[in-house]
């Protein structure tokens, strides 16, 4: 027989906690709340208050609902008051001294058959529930905050939970109309255990100076659709809390991409922990604020001030996907465009690809025909390099090969007039490599569009070490004009987005390979707990096993980081051609 769980206590009414407890309420739970001191209780009520007003005002709930919800909610100093609840949820400060001390105490309070969960994010629950005689009654329960919103709720269990437990709890959060996900005790589980590496290593590419925090920020919202930047990200979570979760991992884990970025020691040092201290990576206009304010390191707004070259004509060198992307792109702002082919066929061939685009924004009403044919006039096609001899700009968007590129950019270098940016689109190869192939490497730039270059904003503007200044700026002046963002980066492997995308996919490829979780629950963790537009295999069947493979193996080769060698099994699995949506088989077989 299930176990009746009709009273619940949470202990801990911070905005974790008030959150539960407004879940718990909304479902018609009873719900008895303990927290330290009476300031605790009265800070936790406002918050349940402002969530519960904003609801009413949302007309997510009536004035009758709220009342009764609030209704349902008693609360204590005593946490002996929770003597007759069926479970409940700590909910205090990530601190593994402090939750054993509380699972002690409610060991000796509650009747034999109750269930203690912690929320923790991070912490051991087998060492947390060793501190009672109960321990297979002792369970994670991880809501992910604004726990009224999101679905995802991790239940962690341990070698000794009992299974009617693990049951009882999945069936009771799946009444609280959440989306359980079962997993074994790990330090991070599966969503922080994911997520964190990547917050990580973008606090020690910002500390590195590799980019700014806008454009780190910015390259992971436009080029993989995430809803927040990492950094905005770690101060709304809580730099001090992010630290402590990391801490915790690298304990157990011992990975190096795990160990917190010495920045985030410094900030927290100095009291800037993000959001609720009104300054963390960004500066807010108070305390616990979501509005930014310029701070010092707020970048101009100011373009025009850097010298740039003129550009009215331009080289596109391909014919895939990509270059006949970039060339309508180009064409649609009022460029001329040489689209150089090795043929004249398969130049045609890309032109009516431009055409079938312009073809399918006209019957969505998003072109009108007179501006699909002024596009289409704008491009002309091309076979001999000579060809390209007056363009002001030559973007290169052929096979992702060194040897290719190298071939193409010396044949440029033949060709093109004093004073011409060349520009490359390579996603992870060394742009300094082609730059060397031509006598003008301060003319050479990594233009990096993403696929498809249509409808993506984002483009990675990579400077070599031999670039002029005036190259960039013409490069980040001409992305604006496209109606494009730029990021600036340096010359290293992954620029911005691989680098930090790559790594967290082959972390969720490692996982599965342990044993850990399902693909489905790894996916489903990171879509619903993180809000992320897709899960991470079923991104990589997207991307290509292939391709996946070749950017982590050339990321590991660049930074001889461990923690980046290709997972074996995405090894096997491109071996066994099953490389993703493209062969109809990858993490996941497709019909």
């Amino acid at each position: 027989m299930a176990r009746e769980i009709n009273t619940v206590g949470v202990v801990g009414f911070g905005t974790m906690g008030a959150g539960i407890v407004e879940v718990l309420a909304r479902t018609g739970i009873a719900v008895k709340v303990v927290d330290v001191d009476a300031a605790g209780v009265e800070r936790g009520l406002g918050h349940l208050e402002h969530s519960t007003e904003r609801a009413v005002r949302r007309e997510k709930l009536t004035g009758d609902e709220k009342a009764a919800l609030h209704g349902r909610v008693t609360t204590s100093l005593d946490l002996a008051s929770l003597a007759d609840c069926d479970l409940v949820v700590e909910a205090v400060p990530e601190n593994i001294e402090l939750k054993a001390r509380i699972f002690q105490e409610l060991d000796g309070i509650l009747a034999p058959e109750a269930i203690i969960a912690s929320n923790t994010s991070s912490l051991s629950i087998t060492e947390i529930g060793v501190h009672t005689r109960r321990p297979g009654k002792v369970v994670g329960l991880h809501f992910f905050n604004p726990t009224q919103v999101l679905k995802l709720v991790e239940v962690v269990r341990t070698v000794v939970t009992e299974p009617d437990v693990i049951t009882d709890v999945v069936a009771f959060t799946e009444r609280l109309g959440k989306s359980p996900v079962v997993i074994g005790d790990r330090a991070g589980f599966i969503a922080n255990a994911l997520l964190f590496p990547y917050l990580n290593h973008a606090v020690k590419m910002l500390e590195s100076k590799y980019a700014t925090r806008e454009d780190l920020d910015a390259a992971m919202r436009y080029g993989c659709g995430y809803p927040m930047g990492p950094l905005a990200l770690l101060d709304l979570i809580g730099l001090d809390t992010a630290y402590e979760i990391l801490d915790t991992m690298y304990h157990q884990s011992r990975n190096r991409l795990h160990s917190p970025a010495p920045l985030l020691k410094q900030m927290i040092t100095a009291g800037l922990l993000g959001r609720k201290s009104g300054r963390g990576f960004y500066t807010y206009d108070g305390p616990d604020s979501p509005v930014v304010v310029d701070d010092v390191h707020t970048p101009s707004q100011v373009d025009s001030a850097a010298q740039t070259r003129e550009v009215q004509r331009v080289g596109v060198i391909g014919t895939g996907t990509m270059a006949t992307g970039i060339a309508e792109v180009f064409a649609k702002r009022g460029y001329d465009v040489v689209l150089r082919a090795r043929s004249l066929d398969k130049a045609e061939k890309a032109i009516g690809a431009v055409r079938k685009s312009l073809e399918r924004a006209v019957s969505r009403g998003k072109l009108s025909e007179e501006d699909r044919d002024a596009t289409l006039a704008r491009i002309s096609p091309a076979v001999e390099f000579v060809e390209l001899a007056d363009c002001d700009l030559v973007v290169e968007a052929v096979a992702e090969e060194i040897g290719i590129k190298k071939e193409v950019f010396a044949a440029l270098d033949e060709v093109c007039k004093p004073g011409a940016v060349l520009a490359t689109t390579t996603s992870s190869l060394p742009v300094i490599e082609v730059a060397a192939a031509t006598s003008r490497p301060a003319d050479v730039v990594g233009l990096h569009f993403f696929n498809p270059a249509q409808v993506m904003k984002l483009v990675e503007v990579v400077e070599t070490i031999s670039t002029a200044a005036d190259v960039v700026a013409t490069a980040r002046k001409i992305c604006l004009d496209l109606g494009k963002h730029p990021v600036h980066c340096g010359d290293v492997a992954g620029f911005i987005v691989n680098a930090l995308l790559f790594p967290y996919l082959n972390d969720a490829v490692k996982m599965l390979e342990a044993h850990y979780a399902e693909a489905d629950d790894i996916d489903n963790a990171m879509k619903v707990g993180c809000g992320l537009p897709m899960g991470p295999f079923a991104l990589l069947d997207v991307v290509g096993l292939d391709v996946s493979l070749a950017i982590q193996r050339t990321l590991y080769n660049e930074f001889r980081e461990p923690g980046f060698a290709p997972a074996p099994l995405l090894e096997h699995l491109v071996t066994a051609g099953r490389l993703g949506r493209k062969t109809g088989k990858g993490f996941r077989d497709y019909s």
